[in-house]
């Protein structure tokens, strides 16, 4: 095998480029402690360099220049603030509440303020180990601050001139995770198709739904990273093509998560002939080209794409079939089925143009929406729009607030070594929910205690200070390789580095015990608080993210509709409300996942219900994705026509159930109203029918009667919502 391959395979990791930065970084930090002759360099720096890693966002190198800049002016004002307050500890206490308040409420601006905002906090906190380290302040404290700094300006050179030479990179790996969860959405979606008996299909949904999410989520940042790139450079001609490979995606997604006909009835009326094997072996095809066409992207290999189409010809040779028997019972099930067929032709017709898109596919409007804040006006908007109880962000800023306060006061009072490392705990394992801080808590200690064990076995077997300055790098390196998937590594890999930097310049094995001391401490305070201080409970938010859902699908079907009234147009409008409905449908996935790994009492009704409510919800986005799937202009004349009121007054009724869940009014039955609906599209329908009197299939007409069936159960499981709720809100010892 040339060599060549395995360094390109090693250059599409995700991680490989952040890892190899970081790498550089500590490298030049240590060659330039061994040049200086003075290896206790190496700490501040050290702990600088990981600061401004850890507050980098994806950007262009001019706005990754201009975000550094701003960093470096948050982190120079918290280093001196830190320095400044130091030596008056009810002075400092208050600065710490009042900076940590302000810098997560902040994060309400967008995410990159939010990343140097818990940035410019592990900062703070790394000023207050490293004068803490040296006994307190002292006439060199200014020089040893500058040193946290020198270390994170390194870092950010690194990082823009990086930017500034594999700019597209980033790109193109987001581009590839993008395809990849497409390929398996479109897996899981195909065992939808399987005719068996007692599959369990709300689990297939609900899995599906989840994966919906990461669909989105793949969408979304890759969105991100084109537009920050596109800014002042839409004549390049290979971001231009990211951005037509995005907009293919998009139109993937749509046609992937449309649903014709639902599949249980299907599989009864064909369970004992091929054609829903055939779908399912199509699909799975599919599914499984997006996931080459991922690596042929990351590779830039040709993607050759031609094994779907034999099995697009066995699914439309197996309908013909069907037809030719002539069975009358089969007939209104063979319209769906070929419409269900055509959808895969033109999902397998973008795939093969997905990898070279040429520039006739180019859309009219190909702008991206923009969700930074565009003066300061409306970022003190976003601010003040989080004051209030209700706000995740601002709960969140109070609970670590407090935590972090508290954490230094424990210091005071027991005045242990090396105590600051309980705040810098605390900051890391209390997150805005309870299932995160969980989660993140029993891995931090686990984590803790490998790296321990593993570092007290360094510092013994290898007691040469350079071999243990390499062994820092490396498990530096790997914190930054593994933080996002697997904690309890990266937690390892930075306890690690801890121990064998700071035995370069004291005793490494009394580090061991007040380590992990001080975690278990940081712990428990980051658990208690995000148990008793404002819990954000899932299941409180539980019935507004399902009412913004809703609301969400019902802009989605507005837009649709003036799609067939205007003609159909792939414009920002479109793509945003689809992409809002998208999200919205994701966000109640994530909620209700978080959800379940709450305390019992305050989830289990909750959880069930969410759960009924998220099948629903993903249900009626199916059968939406299909109806703008088949967008197209219609004539004045044509019948489809008449059937725009009828969409437009389920619209008005999805509404209605959004209002009702965010008044937590109990939603009035809503049989009748879908009955009078269903039987207009009905009496519609009728009006067209072929020479024999059999009534056509009409594609639009389908998909409003399967929207309208969706209405009394939504509206059902809104009030099962609506009920939840209220047990909860009297759930003893469930509000702080």
């Amino acid at each position: 095998m040339p060599i060549s391959l395995p360094l390109r395979r090693l250059w599409t990791l995700d991680k490989f480029a952040y890892s190899l930065r970081v790498f550089i970084a500590f490298s030049g930090a240590l060659l330039f402690s061994g040049l200086m002759g003075d290896v206790a360099l190496v700490i501040p720096l050290f702990l600088g360099i990981i600061a401004c890693a850890l507050s980098e966002t994806d950007d262009s190198w001019q706005g990754r220049f201009q975000a550094l800049l701003v960093t470096l002016v948050c982190f120079t004002s918290a280093s001196f603030i830190v320095q400044w307050l130091f030596p008056w500890p009810w002075l400092f206490v208050v600065g710490l509440g009042l900076s940590t308040f302000t810098l997560i409420m902040l994060g309400a601006i967008g995410q990159r303020y939010a990343t140097i905002a818990s940035g410019t906090l592990i900062l703070s906190i790394y000023s207050m180990i490293n004068i803490e380290q040296h006994g307190g302040v002292d006439e060199d404290v200014a020089a040893r601050q500058l040193l946290l700094l020198a270390g994170a300006v390194w870092y950010g050179l690194i990082s823009v001139v990086w930017c500034a030479l594999f700019s597209r990179q980033p790109v193109k790996q987001s581009m590839a995770r993008v395809y990849k969860a497409l390929g398996e959405f479109l897996i899981l979606k195909s065992a939808l198709f399987e005719p068996v008996r007692g599959v369990d299909v709300e689990a297939r949904r609900v899995a599906l739904a989840r994966q919906n999410g990461k669909v989105v989520a793949a969408l979304n940042q890759a969105k991100e990273m084109i537009f920050r790139r596109l800014e002042g450079q839409r004549g390049d001609q290979k971001l231009n093509r990211y951005l037509r490979i995005y907009f293919i995606a998009q139109d993937i997604h749509e046609r992937a998560s449309s649903t014709h006909y639902p599949y249980s009835a299907l599989s009864k009326a064909f369970f004992h002939h091929d054609v829903l094997f055939r779908c399912q072996r199509l699909l799975d095809q599919q599914g499984r080209a997006c996931r080459q066409l991922a690596k042929s992207l990351l590779l830039n290999r040709p993607f050759d794409h031609q094994q779907s189409e034999e099995a697009l010809a066995d699914l439309h040779a197996s309908i013909e079939n069907l037809r030719g028997r002539g069975k009358p019972e089969w007939r209104p099930l063979l319209y769906p089925l070929s419409a269900l067929a055509d959808n895969l032709a033109t999902l397998e017709n973008q795939l093969a143009s997905a990898h070279n898109p040429g520039v006739s596919d180019e859309r009219r409007d190909s702008s991206l929406y923009d969700r930074s804040p565009s003066s300061l006006l409306e970022a003190w908007k976003r601010v003040r729009l989080n004051f209030t109880l209700g706000s995740p962000t601002f709960r969140h800023a109070v609970r670590l607030s407090i935590a972090l306060m508290t954490g230094y006061g424990l210091m005071q009072w027991i005045d242990p070594e090396q105590g600051f490392w309980i705040l810098l705990t605390t900051l890391f394992v209390c997150r805005p929910n309870f299932a995160t801080t969980r989660r993140f808590l029993s891995q931090r200690i686990m984590g803790t205690v490998l790296g321990l064990t593993v570092g007290w076995a360094s510092i013994s077997l290898f007691p040469h200070p350079l071999v243990q300055s390499m062994i820092a790098v490396a498990a530096g390196v790997s914190f930054f390789a593994n933080r996002e998937k697997h904690y309890v590594i990266a937690t390892a890999s930075i306890t690690l580095l801890v121990l064998c930097s700071f035995n370069q310049v004291g005793d490494g094995f009394n580090l061991i015990l007040p380590r992990l001391f001080d975690t278990l401490i940081g712990s428990l305070i980051a658990g208690l608080a995000v148990f008793f201080i404002l819990p954000d409970w899932q299941g409180r938010r539980l019935y507004r993210e399902a009412a913004n859902a809703l609301n969400n699908h019902r802009h989605y079907l507005e837009e649709i509709i003036h799609q067939y009234e205007e003609g159909k147009q792939d414009d920002l409008a479109y793509r945003l409300a689809r992409r809002n409905a998208h999200n919205a449908d994701a966000a109640l996935s994530t909620l209700l996942t978080n959800m379940l790994h709450e305390p019992g009492h305050y989830r289990k009704q909750d959880a069930d219900n969410g759960l009924r409510f998220l099948v629903l919800s993903n249900t009626l986005l199916s059968h939406l994705s299909a109806l703008g799937a088949h967008r197209h202009q219609l004539a004045d004349d044509e019948d489809d026509a008449t059937l725009v009121p009828v969409a437009k007054r389920i619209g008005e009724l999805l509404g209605q159930i959004a209002e009702r869940l965010n008044q937590r009014q109990p939603v009035e039955p809503l049989a009748d109203q879908a009955a009078e609906l269903l039987a207009q599209l009905e009496e519609k329908s009728a009006l067209s029918a072929d020479e024999k009197g059999v009534t056509l299939y009409r594609p639009i007409q389908s998909q409003l009667r399967l929207i309208t069936e969706q209405l009394a159960p939504l509206g059902e499981a809104a009030n099962r919502l609506e009920g939840s709720e209220e047990q909860t809100l009297s759930t003893p010892n469930s509000t702080a």
